[in-house]
């Protein structure tokens, strides 16, 4: 898909479908818009008259233009509040405006969107995200393609000036978030932690990343424990992933993402009934597909930061070897954890990913995971959790998020509430009482953090969709790595 943003007026663009933004009560056609409505007969004012169109917030409307025009269809968007605009508004309206001209079978698209906060620039980059995410198509597993139609090729973003840059800094970012939406679709049985580690193996050499692969041996050498206890029940090796990428200058900064790689998760001899999801626990690493996206997308990038990708991958399975309830790991910091459950094992895989990540001496980690049905009772399938006892982190995550348009909520690390983790016989058990519980797992990870600037995000809503949202489709999302990366960026 060929993206330009050309200076060539409103009134003289040509091509198969026009797409015009509009804010909420103020659908009006004036300057320009009055011009091509009269050079168009009167088909926008036709338009916006027949569908009721009122410029609210997702809302759209398309038609033919009759005669001999130069522009085949119209496309309005709605932008809802002028004082609510946002990236994320703009990457929407592009999104549906793509899919709109797509079942129309168009294929060059013009965009007219208001320029946001004054940034040509940031509003390129977001409707090239929208319109990019929202064709993206998985057609890897399937025997025909099913994406067989006109296709879209050409996207001319009007009015604001050459911004060519930044639309190939949001494709990086793009092409990491797409990776990861692959990573989290495919099936348990092509996506082993064998495959996870090739993964990492080809960012390395596509980027020149510095790559660590710890086998089992390398792992028990260092006590990791509660990450073996995992995965000793499966036939397939676990993999210890450690990606690196180093600026060619001083870095201004040490950064550390961890992601939960649980290439299947059966729930262990606390096996997933029927009706649990059990189908769907291939979306068991979706923490470990976005920090291997980000990965990806930093090493086009490259940041004068220093940043660490780290995730132990296994799979959770049954066995004669199996992990059972009762009994008691120990974690390579020592620590000792008694299962009372061994269906909470993300938590026993980043516990000893956390310990090695701190060692590496970086300035902050954030590690994220699919890690508790909680968080997606607390704050549904559309916000992840954010946890952290600091608030500078915390906060720069927020605003990273933000930027993304990804959501994020700030949930309290309540110490009371690590009682519920107490063992009479080991340091704590690996899951608490049922209220609270996206909170119990936080408690149980910090205690695997000394001193570094740590969160947690809690993805296990928004890594899968199950309805075309915005410009997600039906699957995966490969939501985080955009956050990771604005994060990454912000320093």
């Amino acid at each position: 898909m060929d993206f330009r943003t050309t200076d060539t007026p409103l009134l003289e663009w040509t091509g198969d479908a026009l797409a015009l933004g509009f804010f909420e009560d103020a659908v009006e056609l004036t300057g320009d818009l009055a011009s091509l409505d009269e050079k168009l007969s009167g088909t926008l004012q036709e338009l916006i008259a027949d569908a009721e169109f009122k410029g609210k917030d997702g809302s759209s409307a398309v038609t033919r233009v009759g005669g001999s025009s130069p522009i085949r269809k119209i496309i309005l968007m709605g932008l809802g509040k002028l004082e609510s605009l946002k990236l994320e508004t703009l990457r929407r309206a592009a999104a549906s405006s793509a899919r709109l001209a797509k079942k129309q079978r168009c294929t060059t698209l013009g965009i007219y969107l208001p320029i946001w906060n004054a940034d040509p620039a940031a509003t390129a980059g977001a409707i090239a995200e929208g319109i990019e995410l929202a064709l993206h198509q998985d057609n890897r597993f399937k025997s025909e393609s099913e994406d067989k139609g006109v296709q879209l090729t050409q996207i001319d973003l009007l009015g604001l000036g050459e911004q060519s840059a930044a639309i190939a800094l949001s494709q990086k970012i793009i092409a990491g978030t797409i990776l990861a939406r692959e990573l989290v679709a495919a099936p348990a049985n092509a996506l082993t932690p064998i495959e996870m580690a090739e993964t990492a193996q080809a960012i390395a050499a596509e980027f020149g990343l510095q790559l660590e692969i710890l086998e089992k041996a390398e792992c028990e050498q260092l006590g990791m424990g509660a990450f073996l206890g995992v995965a000793q029940a499966s036939d397939l090796p676990p993999k210890f992933i450690h990606l690196t990428y180093t600026p060619s200058g001083t870095p201004r900064r040490k950064l550390a993402i961890v992601g939960k790689g649980l290439t299947f998760d059966s729930g262990g001899l606390n096996i997933k009934v029927a009706g649990s999801g059990i189908e769907m626990m291939k979306i068991d690493m979706g923490g470990a597909a976005a920090t291997l996206g980000a990965a990806k997308a930093i090493g086009a990038l490259k940041p004068d930061v220093e940043v660490h990708f780290i995730s132990a991958v296994t799979e959770n399975m049954i066995s004669g070897h199996a992990m059972r309830p009762g009994d008691i790991l120990k974690a390579s910091n020592g620590k000792t954890i008694e299962i009372n459950n061994t269906d909470a094992e993300g938590r026993l895989t980043l516990a000893d990913a956390l310990v090695f990540t701190e060692k590496l001496g970086v300035d902050a980690i954030v590690d994220l995971a699919t890690l508790t049905g909680a968080c997606v009772i607390a704050l549904g399938d559309d916000i992840a959790g954010l946890w952290s006892p600091d608030d500078a982190l915390a906060a720069d995550l927020l605003q990273a998020a933000e930027k993304a348009g990804e959501k994020v909520w700030r949930m309290p690390l309540e110490e009371r509430y690590f009682e519920g983790l107490k063992s009479p016989l080991a340091d704590m058990k690996n899951t608490g009482p049922r209220p609270g519980g996206s909170i119990t797992a936080a408690l149980f990870l910090k205690q695997f953090i000394k001193e570094t600037a740590w969160a947690h995000l809690d993805i296990a809503g928004p890594v899968w969709a199950d309805k075309e949202h915005g410009y997600n489709n039906v699957g995966a999302t490969g939501y985080g790595v955009r956050t990771l990366v604005q994060w990454v960026l912000g320093y």
